[in-house]
This record gives C-alpha cells, sequence and structure tokens, in this order.
C-alpha cells in the first residue's frame, strides 16, 4: 500500500488543524508564552485549540482574508507566532525563515521534513522539535493522515539544531 493517495490537494494547503491533539502535544512546551499570532489561520480551528488551553491570539490572518503571511512584519507585541502552515516546500521554508525573524515560531508540519536534505539549512535554528503523530484532518472522516506530525520551533537567535522530545 503507498504512504502517499492519489487525491488532489486542496488548495493553498487548506487543511484544518480539527484535531485536539495538535494542541495538547504543543502545551507542555509554551513555557512563558501568553499571547500568540496565527498568521495561516484558515477557519481558525487552531486558534480555538490553543485558546482553550489558555493562550491568548493576539492577531488572526490567513491568505483567504487577502493578507499574505509573508507580508506581515508587525506582530503585535505576541510572544509567539504558532500555525500549520502550507507544507509545500518552498513555501514552507520562506515561512521558516520569515517568522523566525520576528518571533520565536511554532509551526506544524510533517516529521519527515526533519530528515530530508532540504532541512539542513533551517536545522540549525531550530529548537525544539514534538513529535505528535498523525492527526485528523478532514471533518466526517475516522481515518488520521498518512504523515506524522511534529511541532517546530524555530528562532533566529538560536544556533545549534533542535532537542527533540518525544511523544508523551
Amino acid at each position: 500500500m503507498a504512504k502517499r493517495s492519489s487525491f488532489e490537494r486542496r488548495p493553498q494547503d487548506a487543511y484544518q488543524t480539527i484535531d485536539l491533539r495538535a494542541g495538547l502535544a504543543l502545551k507542555p512546551y509554551l513555557y512563558g508564552v501568553k499571547t500568540f499570532a496565527e498568521p495561516c489561520a484558515g477557519r481558525g480551528e487552531l486558534v480555538k485549540q490553543l485558546e482553550g488551553l489558555g493562550l491568548s491570539c493576539g492577531y488572526i490572518s490567513d491568505i483567504n482574508d487577502g493578507i499574505d503571511a509573508l507580508t506581515i512584519t508587525n506582530w503585535r507585541g505576541m510572544d509567539a507566532i504558532i500555525t500549520n502552515p502550507p507544507w509545500s516546500r518552498k513555501l514552507l521554508h520562506q515561512m521558516i525563515l520569515h517568522f523566525s525573524k520576528h518571533k520565536p515560531s511554532w509551526l506544524l508540519f510533517d516529521s519527515d521534513w526533519a530528515y530530508n536534505k532540504h532541512a539542513a539549512p533551517y536545522l540549525d535554528q531550530c529548537t525544539d522539535i514534538v513529535a505528535v503523530g498523525r492527526l485528523k484532518w478532514i471533518e466526517g472522516t475516522s481515518h488520521s493522515g498518512k504523515d506524522n506530525t511534529s511541532w517546530y520551533r524555530f528562532w533566529h537567535r538560536h544556533s545549534g539544531g533542535p532537542r527533540f522530545h518525544g511523544r508523551r
């Protein structure tokens, strides 16, 4: 059985973060974070999760609202950027560099990324990798996605690569 399906991807990788395990996996590592920005919010599912865990979202936007996350430079005093960005590599890599230049940035995407050559230029500024596992992305289905996911924290002031945190 192939790991990948033949289903056409959704435009702009619009997969909503509906699985509550995403926020729960990140919660233990958000020490010092009280406010966050969500620049790839979609319908705001991740925002709801994180606010349910006691955080406050001070900034929310999405490309579908006409706001390109790569043009945002004023993060309004937020403690961190927390988002499930598009997983297409070119755009993902641009977002890693852009977000981490401004704020410590937690990004949720596939775990395999860290083990491929194209990740090498970005891993030095990755402080943490938190394993999440396979998440459910499609409402109304009982199936999880085919890729394991992880939270990655990037910060331009860090060097030396990530600390790996397994599933609790």
